[in-house]
């Protein structure tokens, strides 16, 4: 779902699968084929007051997401994520405008949002998020995307993300990364790209299985997601974990693991990665990123434990 997604028809952009083998170069051009047979999205533009219309539908389907992720987020998101929610204030009848969103950011952290088309290049991807501004693809999925979309839409970036950008580490890792980006090399983008994937847009927050929280836009952006990431705390609460087809695996964070982890868009993830508390991002910004990038890409990834695509 996230903006990272375009990679997988980007042979010299951030790179979400193995750089090092030539199936899943090919996985990733036949998965870009059966993307390509469905009607595209696009972004509205806005008129000359700034202002961007919506369809009717539209409307319903934010309603309809929105409602569906409030049953949802409470004891499963995490409080700064939470809190953030109740600043925004989002409207449940309608999409918002841009600028309403623009207000409470930038009266927090500073941030902005900027209105783009629904995959942009990285080059612009990296400069915005440098520069304190967070890319919104202004349409919304269609009915039949509900659970699941690879762009990422309207819903997925104010809902998914913007709460957590008023938060002071969450926004200072978004800015780091962005200038990261900026000065990395093509291969080194391939790993930071795994950073960003297992933190902003699914990672999880709390040492404690009783209290861990989600916190990655990826997954509050997706309603059957939000449910999934938490199997295992919702089992030990008193689901039978035979009623269970498959769980989620959480790891411990540890940045040169996460940047050797290999991951799919197109399903729901097999492994999370956990920090202690938000501000632990503070830490990883504050740590050698790239250093440790380039040990990364000296051992390899290690080996996938999705399963393979078949054709």
């Amino acid at each position: 779902m996230e903006r990272l997604s375009q990679i997988d028809s980007l042979n010299t952009a951030i790179g979400a699968n193995s750089v090092t083998t030539n199936k899943q170069s090919d996985d990733a051009s036949s998965h870009s084929n059966a993307t390509n047979k469905k009607q595209p999205y696009i972004s509205h533009q806005p008129d000359s007051h700034g202002h961007i219309h919506y369809s009717k539908d539209e409307h319903a389907m934010w309603q309809a997401l929105l409602a569906r992720q409030a049953a949802q987020t409470p004891n499963r998101a995490c409080t700064a994520y939470l809190d953030g929610l109740t600043k925004l204030n989002l409207p449940t009848t309608h999409i918002p405008q841009l600028h309403d969103i623009d207000e409470i950011l930038q009266a927090t952290t500073g941030w902005q949002t900027a209105a783009v088309p629904a995959l942009i290049s990285f080059g612009k991807f990296f400069k915005l998020l440098a520069n304190k501004s967070f890319p919104v693809a202004t349409f919304i999925r269609r009915f039949d995307d509900m659970d699941y979309i690879e762009e990422p839409d309207i819903f997925h970036e104010i809902v998914g993300h913007c709460p957590l950008l008023t938060h002071p580490a969450f926004a200072v890792f978004n800015e780091t990364y962005g200038k990261l980006g900026l000065s990395a090399t093509k291969e080194e983008r391939w790993f930071l790209a795994r950073l960003y994937w297992f933190t902003i847009e699914f990672g999880l927050v709390g040492s404690r299985v009783e209290n861990r929280r989600i916190y990655g836009g990826g997954i509050l952006s997706s309603p059957s997601e939000t449910v999934y990431a938490l199997k295992e705390h919702s089992d030990q609460q008193g689901e039978s974990p035979h009623q269970v087809e498959r769980q989620p695996e959480h790891r411990a964070f540890d940045l040169l693991d996460v940047l050797r982890t290999p991951y799919r868009i197109d399903q729901i993830q097999p492994i999370y990665y956990v920090i202690d508390e938000l501000d632990i991002l503070f830490d990883i910004v504050n740590s050698d990123i790239m250093g440790t990038v380039k040990q990364a890409m000296s051992l390899g990834l290690f080996e996938p434990t999705y399963p393979e695509k078949t054709r």
